[in-house]
């Protein structure tokens, strides 16, 4: 048991955590491809999102028995987040249908250029030449693998619309990098965990009104197709799992040190998209690639290293 104590206070602890976790993020989207292509994406995140709340719900409050709500601060907190997990998810799970997984995590690789800009914005930090000029490389990069895939002999109007939607995705991911550590400085792994799960699918139930305007079936929009359910709760496993580990990560360790890990999503996600819906990764992807982290170094040089509370 000491060991176990003693490895959790080790400093690689954090980067062990987070590696672990965006394997499993990695694993769960392909998961989540699977299962929205099979019964759609607003039944399979509404799912996906409530088995993880009714999961994760009771074993939040029994371990928070005695300590009360969260405060005013940390609910406004986990609103905000939940609100833009949902409108990420949805729009990255959108576009994953249409497009290649390992294109489709090369292109959200430009969400941590996105949080320097979204600071600047929200926050009042300075705007420094070193982001835009990075962020002007990370675009090229972008244009590349758009280029690519709009080139592609059997490319469709569907293509351009799942780029956009991941592009979308991107700037939410960017916003959530902002809320992710100040959400870890509030409340526990469990706590995120069961808030998200659940923000995102009262979020997402709101929206069903919409659909009905629209025309679509309600039973559709709310129950997924029995085939895709083992795909649905193995993924609400994953990313449960996975948001916890984060959260215990993030607390502990600094954003900037923990950042970059994000990109071993890539061969995680190239991996999956070649075993299971054989997409190949192609020399523009590659190249788009190496554009985007190479814009990503160049944003990051010169970053102030930011004062943080203890964990």
């Amino acid at each position: 048991m000491n060991h176990g104590h003693a490895f959790l206070r080790h400093p690689l602890a954090p980067v062990l955590a987070v590696i672990v976790a965006i394997g499993l993020f990695a694993t769960m989207d392909a998961l989540m491809k699977r299962a929205s292509i099979e019964t759609g994406v607003l039944p399979s995140l509404l799912a996906r999102s409530a088995l993880g709340a009714m999961v994760l719900w009771p074993a939040w409050r029994w371990r928070a028995a005695g300590q009360g709500w969260p405060g005013g601060a940390a609910l406004r907190l986990h609103g905000l987040r939940g609100l833009v997990a949902a409108g990420m998810t949805g729009a990255y799970f959108w576009g994953i249908v249409r497009t290649p997984l390992a294109e489709a995590i090369a292109i959200s690789f430009i969400a941590p250029l996105i949080a320097l800009f979204l600071a600047a914005a929200m926050l009042g930090e300075r705007l420094r030449r070193e982001a835009v000029a990075g962020s002007l490389v990370a675009l090229l990069g972008v244009g590349v693998i758009t280029a690519g895939r709009l080139g592609h002999a059997a490319a469709s109007h569907d293509a351009a619309w799942g780029i956009a939607a991941i592009l979308v995705s991107a700037v939410l991911y960017g916003w959530n990098l902002v809320l992710q550590r100040q959400q870890a400085q509030l409340a526990g792994p469990l706590e995120i965990a069961a808030m998200q799960n659940l923000v995102v699918a009262l979020v997402l139930l709101a929206a069903v009104p919409a659909g009905l305007v629209l025309g679509w079936d309600p039973r559709a929009m709310v129950i997924p197709a029995g085939a895709a359910l083992p795909d649905i709760a193995t993924a609400a496993l994953f990313a449960s799992a996975s948001l916890m580990l984060l959260a215990w990560a993030y607390a502990r360790a600094e954003a900037q040190a923990l950042l970059p890990l994000e990109y071993t999503a890539f061969p995680w996600s190239a991996l999956t998209g070649w075993l299971w819906f054989a997409e190949p990764v192609t020399l523009a992807t590659l190249g788009g690639l190496t554009l985007i982290l190479l814009g990503v170094g160049i944003g990051a040089r010169g970053a102030p290293h930011p004062q943080l509370p203890p964990a």
